[in-house]
């Protein structure tokens, strides 16, 4: 098997696919991830890797994650590298279509005004989280990079996968 090659295929054919402009795939990829609200969250760090199914919120461009907690921030102490991935389930050939979001996770003050403005965007009561044993964590993933894939593209002339940097 050659790994590498395998590894470039998209980069090679990105090379000539027709791309759409920076603002236009930005509205497409906002009104993607606006229209979900699960993802699978990756993490790792060494030889331990994590994906957990998680709510998320948009707000800002940013993604952003309550978790009580979990193996995931076994990763996140060290590695603040994550992956994201939203789909639609639909999985017949030729009707695809995701967003993979690669970024960096933070973690939010408890009961800062981000973490307060987040919470109150979710409709979850502050003095709710003020009373629970130990404050809810939020992480919040600012993306760098979106591979955004929908089949559906072919058909207004674009290539069906499109990259946007952040």
């Amino acid at each position: 098997m050659d790994y590498r090659k395998a590894s470039e295929y998209w980069i090679k054919k990105d090379e000539e696919s027709v791309r759409m402009e920076k603002a236009d795939l930005k509205k497409e990829i906002d009104g993607f991830v606006l229209s979900h609200q699960v993802c699978a969250f990756a993490c790792a760090y060494r030889d331990f890797v994590r994906c957990t199914p998680l709510e998320y919120s948009y707000i800002g461009g940013c993604f952003y994650i309550f978790s009580e907690g979990g193996l995931k921030f076994k990763a996140l102490e060290f590695n603040k590298d994550v992956c994201l991935a939203i789909y639609e389930d639909n999985s017949s050939f030729g009707n695809l279509k995701g967003l993979q979001v690669t970024g960096k996770a933070e973690i939010v003050e408890p009961f800062s005004e981000e973490y307060e403005k987040v919470a109150t965007y979710k409709k979850i009561p502050i003095e709710a989280l003020k009373r629970l044993p130990s404050p809810m964590n939020l992480l919040k993933v600012v993306p760098s990079e979106m591979d955004y894939l929908d089949s559906s593209l072919k058909k207004r002339g674009y290539s069906p996968r499109q990259v946007y940097k952040a």
